[in-house]
């Protein structure tokens, strides 16, 4: 017996504003200031976001927002400069290569999806501030992106609240 197709819902286009504002909010939350235990293991919500977009709206943000994306982040956080920037655009081009995939699986399903992505983006970036001399992080840095996979779905569930069509009383 083949399982019954998921009912879709009709949801209003996205716009630059939403795809804009998503993107700023992730960047104000990378740049809070925590307590070292706690940034250890904070997931990249830029890096989250990118794939996020890569996978519903492939064709509406670029390799050059996630570029300068990453330069921001590696300016405003000291880190190796580009280093950021090279992992955003190669995990926006994984995000977009795996996108018509992804989305037939139900959320749960993406999540899964999204842990190699965010795995291996944190993998390059530790590559490359280990080249540059940096040290080992600690091991517990490595549940940063198993906790961004999970915060896939409420991401989702955020996401496309905006984008619920209005219902009301006022249909003529």
């Amino acid at each position: 017996m083949m399982p019954l197709a998921r009912p879709q819902e009709i949801l209003l286009p996205v716009t630059t504003g939403l795809i804009a504002v998503t993107v700023i909010v992730a960047l104000l939350i990378n740049l809070v200031p925590l307590p070292v235990r706690v940034s250890e293991i904070r997931p990249d919500f830029c890096a989250l976001v990118l794939v996020y977009w890569g996978i519903h709206q492939p064709r509406r943000v670029g390799f050059t927002v996630a570029f300068l994306l990453g330069l921001s982040i590696d300016l405003v956080d000291g880190s190796l400069f580009g280093q950021h920037a090279f992992v955003y655009v190669l995990q926006l081009f994984a995000a977009i290569a795996l996108s018509r995939r992804v989305l037939n699986f139900s959320l749960m399903g993406q999540s899964l999806h999204i842990v190699p992505l965010l795995v291996g983006g944190d993998l390059i970036a530790t590559a490359a501030r280990l080249l540059a001399g940096d040290e080992l992080p600690v091991p517990a840095h490595f549940l940063g992106p198993l906790i961004g996979a999970l915060l896939w779905i409420p991401l989702s569930v955020l996401v496309r609240l905006p984008r619920l069509p209005k219902t009301g009383g006022d249909r003529v």
